[in-house]
């Protein structure tokens, strides 16, 4: 049997279909902090004490994150009963497992935000998490799709920072910044620095409270990440500039940071409207899951005989 043997279409329709629906989810997550509506329903798991309460107000965003949050959870354990039936790759079938544990878990730390009145570590576990099984599901998405079930001509690692280690350095380091910036968004310290791109007229300010220390922090992760992007896509081309399983997605990425930048920018100059914010939210996911790609793409393309040869085994245990 060969990876090839192992494609389901149908499976991979499926799983890009709950890959979707988590995006959808995200972007519902981020409309409930952009708006407020965090409280608009008071109680958990129902909504005054119904599950379908008017849809008016607040109560649209929340009770609608929540609806999707339902949906997707279903589909999440779905998609992980069809690969434990039909999936022959071991670590495919374990991830596919993790993604029923992180929904769940999604779910309790749902309901503390609520319970607790929207503690600030909570919610932002709550916002890093969402990160985590959107990557989870795009992965089971990307594992299933005939271009990473047909052969690859393998490469080896060589030199001091090899483009494997680099994407997932970049990936590490765009989901660091996404953690900073929920952490800036639950603490209410998206105008700290109310102009950009100076803060309070100055290059350096004064950092006088926490807040400010907060922006200014994720302001400058993402310089850091933009250079790091900006990195990884001068080293796919100048090393692989004919793969369009790495040059497509390091090109994307170097576009959806320059969107993102702006869209930061928009954010603040319109004093956090609703729409720049959920927008840099989104933003914010898509480039997490096109780094992911990418990353997982470039192991799949370097690898050493024997991991060439254990990777082979374990994908027919």
């Amino acid at each position: 049997m060969s990876e090839t043997a192992a494609y389901n279409a149908w499976l991979h329709r499926y799983a890009m279909l709950t890959a979707f629906c988590t995006f959808l989810l995200v972007i519902a997550g981020g409309l409930v902090t952009s708006t407020g509506s965090g409280l608009a329903v008071p109680d958990w798991p129902l909504s005054y004490g119904t599950f379908f309460p008017p849809m008016v107000g607040g109560i649209l965003y929340e009770h609608g994150h929540r609806m999707i949050a339902g949906t997707v959870g279903i589909m999440t354990m779905l998609l992980a009963v069809w690969m434990w039936r039909s999936e022959p790759r071991r670590w495919v079938r374990r991830l596919a497992a993790s993604a029923v544990l992180a929904v769940l878990v999604q779910a309790g730390l749902g309901g503390l935000t609520v319970i607790f009145l929207l503690p600030t570590a909570v919610s932002v576990a709550h916002a890093g998490l969402a990160m985590g099984f959107f990557s989870i599901t795009c992965a089971l998405a990307l594992v299933t799709s005939p271009s990473w079930l047909g052969s690859v001509e393998r490469e080896h690692l060589e030199g001091s920072m090899p483009l494997p280690r680099l994407a997932a350095a970049a990936t590490l380091a765009l989901y660091a910044q996404i953690l900073i910036g929920a952490t800036v968004r639950h603490t209410g310290s998206g105008l700290a620095c109310p102009d950009f791109p100076l803060c309070d007229g100055q290059v350096i300010p004064p950092i006088d409270s926490i807040g400010v220390a907060l922006h200014l922090t994720h302001r400058l992760g993402a310089v850091a990440v933009t250079c790091m992007v900006i990195w990884v896509y001068r080293r796919v081309l100048g090393s692989h500039p004919t793969v369009p399983g790495l040059v497509v997605p390091a090109t994307i990425a170097l576009t959806l940071v320059g969107v993102q930048l702006l869209l930061g920018a928009l954010t603040v100059w319109n004093a956090l409207a609703v729409e720049p914010t959920t927008a840099h939210v989104g933003g914010g996911a898509l480039l997490l899951i096109t780094m992911l790609t990418l990353t997982l793409r470039a192991y799949r393309q370097y690898s050493s005989p024997a991991a060439t040869v254990g990777a082979e085994r374990e994908a027919l245990a």
